[in-house]
């Protein structure tokens, strides 16, 4: 078994013991945690060094590709809740 499927298997066991939420929980603390020992220009700073490097990777139009997707997705998101307010309301949608 390879460190990367021991990690795993232990990881779906933890899930599988403590639910989902429980790595939302440590992930939270751990966010603060790193916050009040970095400060939160910390996080500033990593993101936009992340962000140079997919630009360099993908380049500029990459941002517009995902800026566009995200749109198309959020207008379908409220159509359909548009929708579904409408049907419980007893009109056609």
């Amino acid at each position: 078994m390879s460190v990367r499927e021991a990690g795993k298997k232990g990881g779906d066991t933890v899930r599988d013991r403590y639910g989902s939420e429980f790595y939302e929980e440590i992930g939270r603390k751990g966010g603060q945690a790193t916050r009040d020992r970095h400060g939160s220009e910390f996080y500033e700073s990593i993101g936009q060094k992340g962000g140079r490097v997919v630009k360099e990777k993908y380049g500029s139009g990459f941002y517009e590709e995902i800026g566009h997707k995200g749109g198309q997705k959020v207008k379908k998101l409220i159509a359909e809740a548009k929708g579904h307010r409408a049907d419980e309301n007893g009109r056609a949608s």
